[in-house]
Formats: structure tokens, sequence, C-alpha cells
């Protein structure tokens, strides 16, 4: 059997070459995912941005970068950690993905939440949220829940935190901020790996 690292290889390749909505015509790059392979973590966000358009990348604008500041505080690094979006290509105008697109990527997330096999999922901001939990929740009352649901075969934890490009527009670190619970969040979910 291949390792896990060549099945992404190659699956990464396969998204590349993929033309099966019409997201595909206006990409840059696919932006397939960046972390470490066999991480306990997998952060699931909505869709790529410009930035990630242009780099290949999940992530790496201003709200990425967000992320990856909260992550480095408390010591959650790239080799604890897998990102990965719902879409692998830009939407236009960073719109929301419609459910058909989300549709035509699943069985490339299905395959590297498969691989990976993450003891977390974490679903970045209300789209993650509504791809993968069916209750009708909003993401202000789900963030920082743990819902274990069997997915795949298996039973897995998901844990939705805040988008961080909500947090650019919260600047408050205050108790109770959407900051200071994104942060929160992250606590938890490093204390449970």
């Amino acid at each position: 059997m291949q390792d896990i690292k060549k099945q992404l290889e190659n699956l990464k390749k396969e998204v590349q070459n993929c033309f099966d909505c019409p997201l595909s015509a206006n990409r840059t790059n696919t932006v397939f995912s960046d972390g470490c392979e066999n991480a306990p973590v997998m952060f699931i966000g909505e869709a790529p941005g410009k930035n990630e358009d242009e780099t290949g990348l999940p992530f790496v604008g201003r709200a990425g970068q967000l992320l990856r500041k909260y992550l480095a505080e408390i010591d959650l690094t790239e080799n604890n950690f897998y990102i990965a979006n719902t879409v692998k290509c830009r939407p236009p105008e960073n719109r929301k993905p419609t459910n058909k697109e989300k549709r035509a990527c699943e069985k490339y997330l299905n395959k590297q939440i498969e691989l990976i096999n993450p003891k977390i999922i974490v679903l970045v901001g209300a789209t993650a949220l509504e791809s993968f939990i069916t209750e009708k929740i909003t993401i202000t009352k789900a963030r920082g829940q743990i819902f274990e649901k069997e997915y795949m075969g298996k039973t897995r934890k998901f844990i939705p935190i805040f988008h961080p490009s909500y947090l650019l527009r919260q600047h408050s670190e205050e108790i109770n901020s959407p900051r200071y619970l994104f942060k929160q969040d992250l606590l938890k979910i490093k204390s449970l790996i």
C-alpha cells in the first residue's frame, strides 16, 4: 500500500486536473492543503480567497495569517495540523461556495479526511459547519462545542470555530469577545490532542 504522503500527492494531482464545476474555469491554482499528513487536527475552511488562489496554499491571506498567529501562540505547529477547504478553487468575488460546488469537491475532501484520519476535525466558520453538521445551528451557538457523529464509517469529533475573517473586524480580546472565545476554542482543541 502506498504511503499517505504519496497518496495525498496523487490526490493533489487529481484535483489540479479537475474540471467538475465552473470554479475551475477562473482559477489560477487549485488550493489543496497545508500541514502534516499525520496531524491529529484537521482544519476545514470555506474556500480559497485571492491570496490562496495565487499561492496554491490555504489560509495565507490576512485571515489565515491571524489563524496561524493564534495557533503559534498556543504551540500548535504545522506538525500538529493539516488545513484544507470545502472547495479547492476560489469562488468569484470570494462568494460562498454553492452546494453543487461543494459536492463536486466532496470526494477530494473525504479522501483527505480518510488519509489524514485526524483525531479532531475543526470546522472553520459557518460554511464548513453547514457542510458537516446537519442540525440547524449558527456558528455563534455551535462554536467550541464537540459534535461526535458517524462520518465515513467512523465516529469523528467535529469542533466548529469562528472564521478568522470574522475576527479581523473584532479587535477586542476582552473576556467573551470573539477573539477571546476563538483562543479558548483553540486551547480546548489543543487539550483534546
